[in-house]
């Protein structure tokens, strides 16, 4: 499931991140890719050692966290510390799948979801779409400043070459409570339609069963 979600930061928070961003130091982004993602990435990233940069990656996390729409698509179990990237003309990231296993051996996770949030204006640079390699072909994602794309980490992705501008983004990726990719799929369908119900009748007799088969779901699939 390949899901796009509009406006998962307040615009205050946006703004913030904009103009911190504008004044940090970034770093070449093959640092943090490995031995073979480095050959085709040329990107710039946020010094994550800067304070100011550190505590604004909690803040979007702790958004997402509370966001329902996001935790509904991604039950997030654990998260990796979001990273600022930064595309100037010339700038691309190859075809790549993101590592099964983040972190160090002490503190590793598995990624079963990546996420890319969209920073600044698409019309104030030209390239740099998100593309996504799935079952029903090559998708390109481009979107507004403040939206958010949450898609399998399993995927073949990339970043087209920017040729106007600069492009602003925070990447982070998620260990669900839910391994399986098509559970996740129904359990967030189910509470989709138990939400639509409640929206339009209230707490029925139809929520309720909703509810229950949603819980009892939970309890068979989720590894919290």
């Amino acid at each position: 499931m390949i899901l796009c979600i509009d406006q998962v930061i307040p615009t205050e928070l946006l703004q913030r991140v904009q103009a911190t961003l504008a004044d940090v130091p970034f770093r070449d982004g093959r640092e943090t890719a490995g031995w073979h993602a480095r050959t085709v990435k040329l990107n710039q990233q946020a010094d994550g050692r800067q304070p100011e940069v550190a505590a604004l990656r909690q803040e979007i996390a702790t958004e997402l966290q509370r966001h329902p729409l996001f935790h509904m698509a991604a039950r997030p179990k654990r998260m990796k510390p979001l990273m600022f990237s930064r595309y100037e003309e010339g700038m691309s990231y190859g075809n790549h799948v993101d590592d099964a296993v983040m972190g160090t051996p002490q503190g590793a996770m598995r990624s079963d979801l990546s996420f890319t949030l969209f920073l600044n204006d698409p019309d104030s640079y030209d390239g740099g779409e998100l593309l996504i390699d799935s079952t029903a072909g090559e998708q390109t994602y481009k979107l507004p400043a403040g939206a958010l794309i949450l898609y399998p980490s399993s995927t073949l992705h990339r970043v087209e070459p920017v040729t106007r501008g600069q492009r602003l983004a925070a990447v982070g990726w998620a260990q669900s409570q839910v391994r399986d990719p098509q559970q996740r799929e129904i359990l967030f369908d189910l509470d989709t339609t138990r939400r639509q119900v409640f929206e339009e009748s209230g707490k029925t007799r139809t929520f309720d069963m909703l509810t229950k088969s949603l819980a009892n779901l939970l309890r068979m699939w989720a590894d919290p």
